[in-house]
């Protein structure tokens, strides 16, 4: 695996936690790996696998925080149109579709489940905070989400996209207010957001608000006008942004007719690049400290002067001198949004239950 830099005893605990205590708290720099690598598609064992050689890589480099692309567990459905590729109509979604569909289903993850545990384990083991973006399997609805993960082999919690984009709204639901966290850890202050959401200004505004000074963008999107958004993104929010992409060559993806590819006019050869990546890293500042990189599989890492943030700051605090609340404000509904809740449910609950024994930290929720 490339490595592309700036120059510079007891099981896992897998409940819903708020940080963790496993790093320095006074360091002053934080070493950080973005993944530049693809799924082993419909292999979701293999692409632990995968991860976890990756993850012990970027931690023989002395990273602190590793942090993965969109889909990276699941995989990212790219060139498959799920049947819907020439007509969108109940009578047209073909069988073939619903197939596909069936095996990206499988190739999901449970959360929590088997593979979170191993994920939260690899964290722990390799001593690393981890964000690692997933496809979420909850009954028989997929979620792109993102986990995160802390040294001492902890799942924190998890995002999920917010709005998906074009045909992933077939295949993806949709996720509410009640998963937007920015974890208060040793390194900084951690959210993320996906792929296009990124480009959604109020739902950046809401990880702003919660203070986020290492700011994750797992993404799909290798067009170089991404680099735009990342650096934007950087300069408005005063915070390092780490975007994550995958590289992939058709050959990654099972061959045709197993897995035919739309989009590209004809089926690419096997050696045929799909996502160049671009994976980088950018300083509050604007300065791109590592990447981007279009030229094939790589650990992506730069040392982050945590100094940067508050000289950034100086000159522009979105949520802070620079606000108008008077003027302009934003109201987030972080409630979960359910289809169905039964009252009895409710009535069950009460203020005296015994402590579960949960390790709580510190979620910024205000």
């Amino acid at each position: 695996m490339a490595l592309v830099t700036s120059g510079s005893g007891a099981g896992p605990v897998i409940n819903e936690v708020e940080m963790n205590g496993g790093a320095d708290p006074s360091a002053t720099t934080v070493r950080a790996t973005v993944v530049q690598a693809s799924t082993v598609f419909y292999d979701t064992p293999a692409t632990l696998d995968k991860a976890e050689r990756l993850i012990e890589e970027a931690a023989g480099y002395g990273s602190q925080l590793v942090v993965f692309p969109e889909a990276f567990i699941g995989g990212y459905p790219r060139g498959s149109t799920f049947g819907f590729g020439i007509s969108v109509s109940i009578a047209n979604p073909k069988d073939k579709g619903k197939e596909a569909f069936r095996r990206y289903h499988a190739a999901a993850i449970d959360v929590p489940g088997p593979e979170v545990t191993r994920l939260a384990a690899m964290a722990g083991k390799y001593k690393v905070f981890l964000v690692m973006g997933v496809i979420e399997r909850e009954g028989y609805t997929l979620y792109c989400s993102v986990l995160f993960f802390d040294p001492l082999g902890r799942y924190l919690g998890k995002h999920r996209k917010l709005m998906p984009t074009a045909l992933e709204r077939i295949i993806w639901g949709f996720g509410d207010g009640s998963t937007i966290p920015v974890y208060d850890t040793p390194l900084g202050k951690i959210g993320a957001l996906i792929c296009w959401e990124n480009k959604m200004p109020l739902l950046r505004t809401a990880l702003y608000g919660r203070g986020i000074e290492i700011y994750c963008a797992p993404t799909a999107d290798s067009r170089p006008v991404w680099q735009a958004s990342m650096t934007h993104i950087a300069l408005e929010g005063g915070c390092f942004v780490l975007s994550a992409n995958q590289f992939c060559r058709r050959k990654d993806y099972p061959p045709p007719p197993e897995y035919e590819f739309a989009g590209f006019g004809e089926e690419p050869s096997a050696d045929n690049v799909v996502c160049p990546g671009g994976s980088v890293i950018i300083s509050p500042s604007g300065e791109v400290l590592a990447g981007p990189n279009y030229e094939g599989e790589a650990l992506i890492t730069a040392d982050l002067d945590l100094g940067e943030i508050v000289r950034a700051k100086f000159d522009f605090d979105v949520v802070g001198h620079y606000a108008r609340p008077e003027v302009l404000s934003l109201v987030v509904n972080d409630k979960p949004q359910l289809p169905v809740s039964f009252t009895s449910a409710a009535e069950k609950t009460t203020p005296t239950a015994k402590s579960d024994g949960i390790v709580k930290s510190y979620q910024i929720t205000d």
